[in-house]
């Protein structure tokens, strides 16, 4: 399976629902320039309010499963008929639920997704009993692509950010 994936992950917390810290976290991308590939692999970045929104990039080699650490989004691929099936998998734990999911896409050879997903998450009150958010962004295209066709136009968009309180 010829996919070349990119997760993006912003993560943040009521101080930056507003203001100057929002405008920062709203201007961060959601599509980075691809480090060279060398067969299936995943690049990650992940960014968070704590360190200025600054993009923390790795490389792994391996399918596109998930982004790396608890609270995961996953991915499902499968191949049929000359096309790429792409199903986001919204992790279970944050907030809000989402009984109704958009349907799978089905990507020709050269196009590619950007799956939008947010969340929102409570700690336990031995935490603090915070809220924490997250944007997970996947990108992910059928074949080769160049090192910049995430910072562009996808070929399909799926947008499931919800109103998060």
């Amino acid at each position: 399976m010829d996919a070349v994936t990119q997760w993006v992950r912003t993560s943040w917390t009521k101080a930056s629902r507003g203001g100057p810290a929002a405008a920062r976290r709203n201007a961060v991308p959601v599509g980075f320039v691809l480090p060279p590939l060398t067969g299936p692999a995943v690049h990650e970045v992940l960014m968070d309010e704590a360190d200025g929104f600054t993009p923390r990039e790795s490389l792994r080699d391996g399918p596109p499963t998930g982004v790396t650490g608890a609270y995961t989004s996953a991915v499902r691929l499968s191949e049929a008929d000359g096309r790429l099936r792409v199903e986001l998998r919204a992790t279970s734990w944050g907030a809000p639920r989402r009984r109704s999911r958009p349907p799978a896409v089905r990507l020709a050879p050269g196009e590619w997704v950007r799956w939008q997903v947010n969340y929102r998450f409570s700690w336990p009150a031995a935490r603090g009993g915070a809220w924490s958010y997250r944007l997970d962004t996947l990108n992910l295209a059928y074949g080769p692509v160049a090192a910049e066709a995430f910072l562009g136009d996808p070929t399909h968009h799926v947008d499931e950010r919800a109103a998060l309180r």
